[in-house]
């Protein structure tokens, strides 16, 4: 069954095959990739992409590892005391904010799903703290689900490559899994959001060394 864009229309047979060409492209290029969280578990990963908001992924890596040896479980989050996760993401900003997210996602966990991360997309979205991008990075990653997460990279290589004309992540999701064999979804988010850091980024896109070059039309390219 064929997928339709957000906009209700369905892709041509040419847009298929050129987002299938870019999707190759991208997997030959950053072929192992995988998120550069660090992460043992559903649980641990649900967690540092809660508190990976307005901060880097290595900011995140340096306070995990006491985080999960203070509470390896949902069970132990849940109770903990809110100033002691405070102290320990602090460096990841907006800690107050995090602390009280990641306590309440734990005891949902705890009291709803048996203290195991669900792997259901309809189940996770109604956690705390939870919207469908770390949705389905935890879905991809974790359990290997073919799902499309999409942040400001994202966006911005499929606008760019004219994947997409939409702007709202959930509607640029869409139009991605309508458009992309699905056989590459499940990497595709992390190898777009490297190739956006690498090269497509956002104030000085590095066209001359592009290896999509010839086939993006963006009206901000570089000569």
């Amino acid at each position: 069954m064929k997928r339709l864009r957000a906009d209700g229309t369905s892709p041509n047979t040419k847009d298929r095959a050129r987002a299938g060409r870019i999707a190759k492209r991208l997997s030959e290029i950053h072929p192992d990739i995988e998120t550069a969280l660090s992460y043992k578990n559903p649980w641990e990963l649900i967690v540092s992409t809660a508190i990976s908001a307005q901060t880097t992924d290595i900011n995140v890596n340096r306070v995990t590892p006491a985080l999960f040896s203070r509470f390896p479980t949902p069970d132990a989050l849940a109770g903990a005391d809110p100033e002691e996760v405070e102290q320990l993401i602090f460096s990841t900003g907006f800690y107050r904010q995090k602390t009280r997210a990641i306590i309440g996602l734990a005891a949902a966990i705890v009291d709803n799903h048996a203290g195991q991360v669900p792997e259901d997309m309809a189940l996770l979205v109604k956690l705390p703290g939870v919207g469908r991008k770390t949705a389905s990075v935890v879905l991809a990653e974790a359990f290997g689900h073919p799902e499309i997460a999409v942040d400001t990279h994202v966006k911005r290589v499929a606008y760019r490559l004219e994947l997409t004309c939409e702007t709202d992540p959930a509607k640029v999701e869409r139009d991605l899994k309508a458009i992309v064999p699905k056989t590459h979804w499940n990497k595709l988010s992390m190898r777009m959001i490297q190739f956006g850091r690498d090269v497509c980024d956002a104030r000085k896109p590095q066209c001359r060394v592009c290896p999509l070059r010839r086939t993006c039309n963006s009206t901000d390219k570089t000569a």
